[in-house]
């Protein structure tokens, strides 16, 4: 399914309002202004200035709108423009109702690592891409807490947060990070799933981090386990919207946390695994000892060594 979205003038607005006031169907989704319907496209119309087309003939209508205003626009991609490894999807995939999942914060060492899962059905995906959700990567941190308020509101979703001093407990009993991460994406989706039964979604779509057998090989001694209608891909944020909204609501519940713990050690904790958080953790054991700073990071990774021995030259 294409969907092409512009940002018209208020002259073009009610162009496009007389242009299909024959075709005018009631809406009451948050924002709509005007709706119209043909047989291959939907016309919505938002008070923001934005004009969704959605449909096979979205492309043909848009057009007549504009060159300019076509230039402007954003096409969803199909899924057979974007390499990715992993199952192969079903035809019109972006347009289906999906449970999405992902996770973020796994190669920080500061805070915690977080998974959302968000149910997104098929009506309510163009009020999800009117808010502006899409490949995380493509979003500022500020952008993403600014609109995970409205996802939580608008989908069935589940947020988990695994904060550091049972991150570090769990894995010092042997657990790897994968096999952590596949135990929270389980857990994330049988809460949203729970939440909407008896609706189904048609598919459930994991960002992939693991083969198939392999995830499941680490969720194995769960009593519940996830299995019916279960894809795994890569990039799956460019794949289907309710990966793009869990992955948002992944990295606001892990920005939450970080800044809780950005206050309590009295310094904005660096993201990421780099030489400037190996100084920055030395920083803080010298401040607030080894235990503070066991208790705000993934303690296996590389950075407390190397912290470590800044701290011993400190103290020489």
């Amino acid at each position: 399914m294409t969907n092409i979205v512009l940002q018209l003038s208020v002259e073009q607005q009610q162009k496009v309002k007389t242009t299909y006031a024959s075709n005018k169907v009631d809406r009451n989704a948050p924002g709509v202004v005007f709706s119209a319907k043909l047989p291959d496209v939907a016309v919505t119309v938002y008070k923001s200035g934005k004009v969704m087309f959605q449909g096979n003939g979205a492309e043909r209508e848009a057009a007549k709108f504009g060159e300019v205003a076509l230039k402007s626009s954003e096409k969803q991609t199909s899924n057979q423009t974007i390499k990715t490894k992993g199952d192969q999807l079903p035809d019109n995939f972006a347009g289906m109702s999906v449970l999405g999942s992902d996770e973020t914060g796994t190669g920080d060492y500061f805070g915690p690592i977080t998974v959302a899962a968000v149910y997104v059905p098929r009506n309510k995906i163009e009020l999800i891409q009117e808010l502006g959700v899409k490949d995380s990567k493509m979003l500022t941190d500020a952008k993403m807490l600014e609109i995970a308020p409205s996802i939580k509101a608008a989908c069935t979703h589940s947020i988990l947060t695994l904060r550091n001093d049972k991150y570090n407990e769990i894995q010092s009993k042997g657990y790897s990070q994968g096999k952590i991460k596949a135990l929270l994406h389980n857990q994330a989706l049988k809460h949203v799933l729970n939440k909407m039964a008896p609706e189904k979604p048609e598919y459930i779509l994991i960002d992939q981090f693991a083969e198939r057998n392999t995830y499941y090989k680490h969720i194995q001694s769960q009593k519940e386990i996830v299995k019916e209608n279960v894809l795994f891909s890569t990039k799956a944020e460019q794949l289907h919207v309710s990966v793009a909204a869990a992955s948002i609501l992944a990295r606001y519940a892990f920005l939450t946390e970080m800044d809780k713990l950005s206050k309590k050690a009295g310094v904005e904790l660096q993201k990421g695994a780099s030489g400037i958080v190996d100084k920055m953790a030395a920083q803080i054991w010298l401040k607030h000892g080894e235990e503070f700073l066991h208790s705000i990071s993934k303690w296996h990774f590389a950075n407390t060594e190397k912290a470590r021995v800044l701290v011993n030259k400190k103290r020489v």
